[in-house]
């Protein structure tokens, strides 16, 4: 199953500008779709391509990259071994798991210098840098990321390609649709939160129409990334950071802090390398505490105060019910009827952060202590726009109550244009705030 993908049309224009000159790489968590995507554009876009999937080939196929001085055979190797004729200028070469063989992107170097062909690498951003040892990382690559489906997308997955430009002349306008046409829309958006973009999770959906195969989908692709953290880190500790991830957030603390280790015993620095190696994986979303809020706050960002949300928020929702040996459809469906009576404020957090990161935004967080009490004020999100930052509070019930936005932007009034608070509700506006339906973040 094929799914249509907005990185199509960025994978297109570096094919028309680039010309040859440069390598593509396509990088993103794993199981997120980057191998179909890249070889969908190779049938669709050249005469013809060869996709050599690093994780199995012929060892005699990784073995023809520890010699390129002769290109000419090993081109004439790859056609023989892949019955493929490849045309200069009109054939792409894949590699797929580009990782497995750094030699390979080692290479690219003199393969674009060559110029008979396109190359397209994809990987895991974290594999792709652990394992580089001993090679020259080719500067002739291009980057692009591919994360899982966005809700515009998940929507064309199930045959709907009118809601969202819709939605967005709404946004436009800034106008409300009223309250039954938010509820139907809100119940559409949580049928993605409950399944998530993963494309896996996403085919058995459309296949099954049942909750419980979808969530075995989730479940096999969580314990991939559990196992894939125990590589990173055998100590455990990065496989239980990203365990606890629905805990952390139901705690709703100002930071995370599980197993925190204390500085001075080297321990602090290897849990900062395992947080950074986890961010590189594209499995979380980290947002990190905004020290000085304003623009450039990545210049001003804490590393030592963070929050970590699920890259997907299907994932999220399984993870949060790990302790059953499925997710019933019951749970499902109390979701997505929004009558389950846990607070499910932390799930909205983790798709508004998801949607964010989606639009190219990095995630920031503030908090400050009350004058009078040991009250900490927050304001989950931060986003800049143009010479300007714009607050971010997240409800998934009551709304009328925003204390924390408002401190902010007293204080920060200078610096603060647009003001959100992202809920369950319609569209409206208030003074200077705007009241967000949550499916409307998107195009924040």
């Amino acid at each position: 199953m094929i799914f249509k993908r907005k990185l199509y049309s960025e994978m297109l224009q570096w094919k028309q500008d680039n010309e040859g000159a440069s390598a593509l790489l396509i990088k993103g968590a794993r199981r997120v779709g980057k191998s179909t995507l890249a070889k969908e554009f190779a049938k669709n876009e050249y005469g013809s391509f060869i996709a050599i999937d690093f994780a199995k080939c012929p060892k005699e196929v990784r073995g023809l990259f520890d010699d390129i001085s002769d290109l000419d055979y090993i081109f004439m190797r790859l056609q023989m071994l892949y019955k493929v004729t490849l045309k200069p200028r009109e054939s792409v070469i894949i590699f797929d798991e580009v990782q497995k063989c750094p030699n390979a992107r080692q290479a690219i170097k003199y393969l674009i210098e060559d110029g008979r062909y396109d190359y397209i690498e994809t990987g895991s951003l974290l594999s792709i840098k652990q394992n580089v040892k001993g090679i020259i990382i080719p500067s002739e690559e291009d980057e692009l990321t591919l994360n899982p489906l966005d809700y515009e997308e998940f929507k064309w997955a199930i045959g709907d390609d009118v809601s969202v430009p819709m939605l967005h002349q709404f946004f436009e306008k800034q106008r409300g649709m009223g309250d039954e046409a938010n509820r139907s829309l809100m119940r559409d958006f949580r049928l993605y939160m409950l399944v998530g973009g993963m494309p896996q999770a996403v085919k058995a959906y459309i296949e099954s129409k049942n909750m419980s195969k979808v969530d075995q989908a989730k479940r096999r692709i969580i314990r991939l990334y559990e196992n894939d953290f125990m590589k990173i880190d055998p100590s455990g500790m990065a496989s239980k950071l990203f365990m606890a991830i629905p805990s952390e957030l139901t705690r709703n603390a100002s930071r995370y802090t599980v197993n925190a280790p204390t500085d001075g015993d080297g321990r602090h620095d290897r849990l900062t390398e395992i947080i950074f190696d986890m961010q590189d994986s594209m499995v979380v979303n980290m947002a990190y505490h905004a020290n000085d809020p304003n623009i450039g706050m990545s210049l001003h960002k804490d590393t030592s105060r963070y929050k970590m949300f699920m890259a997907d928020t299907g994932l999220f929702i399984t993870l949060a019910f790990w302790d059953k040996k499925f997710t019933e459809n019951i749970i499902y469906e109390k979701l997505l009827s929004d009558k389950l009576s846990a607070d499910l404020g932390y799930v909205y957090e983790n798709i508004i952060a998801q949607m964010l990161v989606a639009k190219g935004h990095e995630l920031f967080y503030y908090t400050w202590p009350s004058d009078t009490s040991n009250h900490l004020y927050e304001v989950d999100f931060i986003i800049s726009n143009g010479t300007k930052i714009e607050p971010i509070e997240v409800k998934s019930s009551g709304y009328k109550t925003h204390r924390s936005l408002d401190l902010f932007c007293e204080k920060f009034s200078s610096r603060v244009n647009k003001r959100y608070l992202i809920y369950t509700k319609d569209l409206r506006k208030d003074g200077n705030m705007t009241y967000l339906p949550a499916y409307m973040t998107q195009f924040l």
